[in-house]
């Protein structure tokens, strides 16, 4: 199955992967705590999130179920309530006490110690959402389209997006600062913009991939990046270093 997310360890030294069946590939000082590979789900995953110490992860179906492993707490889902447009990604609260879901039309789900400060999902949205990313502190978030707009909620800042640029590609994930003052976007042919004071080190734009980029993930310092397509390919850039991949195995 294809790979759709991936999460990075805390000190940066591994990562996880995470295919739409919810099998689980792990690399560098990333443990494996289990997956839902061998298990027949209602709705294929889209997305992980790694709990704050590194010895758990979440992972999130497409209809808000919630699958937790290791240390990562279970604290709700949305996987028995009808949506009105599927979840795409998730992120964790920096205490891992808590999670929010994002569905394509905005609409946010908060649990466990994660609050609430606002989402789209009563707003006409020129593209789908695909993805979200948490503030440091927990009081905010950030939600981010197909087309590269960004909106912000709580104390999350705006810094700019691509929702005004014509985009080779659609935007697929994104990725914040350690201070939160910044966040990068990536599109689906591994471009990759920066906003904030979120450095850029490099992207796959110009370069023909074998299979689209799904998600992205920063390094704990943020001076460095991973991309990953759906075949398992890594990309990394600055001080993100390459621990391994599906496609090299």
């Amino acid at each position: 199955k294809p790979i759709v997310g991936m999460a990075a360890t805390p000190d940066g030294k591994g990562y996880w992967l995470v295919a739409s069946d919810g099998g689980v590939f792990s690399f560098g000082d990333a443990s494996f705590h289990g997956s839902t590979g061998a298990i027949r789900l209602n709705k294929p995953v889209v997305g992980m999130a790694g709990s704050p110490d590194g010895k758990g992860y979440w992972l999130v179906a497409s209809d808000g179920g919630v699958f937790s492993f290791g240390d990562a707490s279970f604290h709700g889902s949305t996987g028995a309530i009808r949506l009105n447009k599927p979840v795409v990604g998730m992120a964790g609260s920096p205490d891992g006490g808590g999670y929010w879901l994002v569905a394509s039309d905005g609409g946010i789900f908060s649990f466990g110690d994660a609050q609430f400060f606002g989402s789209t999902g009563t707003i006409h949205l020129n593209q789908p959402m695909v993805g979200m990313a948490g503030s440091p502190d927990g009081k905010g978030y950030w939600s981010v389209a197909s087309d590269g707009g960004i909106f912000a909620f709580g104390d999350a800042a705006f810094f700019g997006s691509t929702g005004a640029i014509a985009l080779n590609r659609p935007v697929v994930g994104m990725s914040t600062t350690a201070d939160g003052h910044g966040y990068r976007l990536v599109a689906s042919d591994g471009g990759i913009f920066s906003f904030g004071d979120a450095t850029y080190f490099g992207s796959m734009g110009n370069q023909a991939l074998i299979a689209p980029v799904v998600g992205m993930t920063a390094t704990p310092d943020r001076f460095g990046y991973w991309l990953v397509a759906s075949d398992g390919g890594i990309f990394s850039f600055g001080d993100a270093t390459f621990f391994g991949s599906p496609s090299a195995e």
